[in-house]
């Protein structure tokens, strides 16, 4: 197969991607919407039915006999089992989907780096398109081993904004690089800053949601509308955190690995490049957020505001910095 058929396979699994994509993000708002209600709450609710159900029986068991005592199990166990299987069917697309739309997702970078013979990710077109992908591989990894599938419509949904930008108005034909990028440092600096970018977009909506969830409850309105679907503050919580501590190793690894790139391909370590000096910014308001997690105690809004801090200077570190400033990562 040539490059150019080679490329024209990526542009065509980008179109599949987004359609994939697009499907499991109405699948995953169906269930959102109408689905069962989210793990924790579903385990609060279902011991307050039992903890009703006996105080329950034992106020009628002087009055109605066995027979009222055995009518509450029986009737607990119809509650909501119909709406169970009524919205199975929208999860299990959603993932389904999801999944076939991660496997397109990486043809498109396994076929554009083939057309290119370098690694996919040399302009902002392929850069954004691989942080999707760690996004969305975050994503499925999280949802599989925590159950987080509360977290696919918000992250969907920012996958297919970002590969929409991506194609509308950052999309670049295959072409050779610029000679600084010519290096075996592409392969391990850039690839451990997607990795970490990724990471961090699923904390942060985890983050969002958690935000959502403790505004609800000041207002009274936890248990209404998608918010009852959620897990619990807490469970948003400990996930964003868990997520972030994940990520933030890669990403210091990311900052030290570009900097031993600059002195051999710029002749010095550190030159207060704008891209250099916002992702030490990006890095100084994350640490700053683990270490009052881990000495200050931090625990609720002040540390989530703290954290979204940092995921938007993640954010202008590559969209702001990129466009706002010139210098050595112009190429980007």
């Amino acid at each position: 197969m040539s490059n150019a058929d080679l490329a024209n396979l990526s542009d065509k699994l980008m179109l599949t991607t987004v359609l994939m994509y697009v499907v499991a993000l109405v699948a995953y708002a169906v269930d959102l919407g109408f689905g069962r209600r989210g793990a924790s709450s579903a385990v609060e609710a279902k011991a307050e039915a039992k903890a009703e159900a006996k105080a329950e029986a034992k106020v009628l068991v002087g009055s109605a006999g066995a027979a009222t005592v055995d009518a509450a199990p029986a009737a607990e166990k119809d509650d909501g089992g119909g709406e169970e299987r009524r919205q199975v069917d929208a999860i299990r697309l959603a993932v389904l989907l999801s999944v076939l739309g991660w496997g397109a997702h990486l043809g498109v970078l396994v076929t554009r780096g083939a057309a290119a013979h370098r690694w996919p990710w040399g302009n902002m077109y392929e850069f954004l398109t691989a942080i999707s992908f760690a996004a969305v591989t975050a994503f499925l990894v999280v949802m599989f081993r925590y159950r987080a599938r509360f977290l696919g419509a918000p992250m969907m949904a920012a996958a297919v904004v970002a590969l929409g930008v991506a194609n509308i108005w950052l999309y670049d034909s295959v072409g050779p690089v610029s000679p600084a990028l010519n290096s075996y440092w592409i392969a391990i600096h850039v690839t451990a800053a997607i990795i970490a970018t990724g990471s961090f977009s699923v904390a942060g909506a985890a983050t969002i949601l958690y935000l959502l969830k403790i505004r609800g409850a000041a207002r009274g309105t936890a248990g209404d509308g998608f918010l009852a679907r959620v897990p619990s503050a807490e469970t948003l919580d400990r996930l964003s955190m868990r997520v972030t501590m994940f990520a933030f190793p890669i990403w210091t690894a990311a900052i030290i690995m570009g900097a031993i790139w600059a002195d051999q391909a710029w002749g010095r370590y550190w030159g207060w490049d704008p891209k250099e000096v916002w992702s030490f910014v990006t890095w100084i308001i994350y640490a700053a957020y683990l270490h009052a997690r881990a000495t200050a105690g931090w625990r609720g809004r002040k540390a989530a505001i703290l954290s979204l801090i940092a995921f938007a200077a993640l954010l202008f570190n590559f969209f702001g910095v990129n466009y706002m400033f010139s210098g050595l990562h112009s190429y980007a």
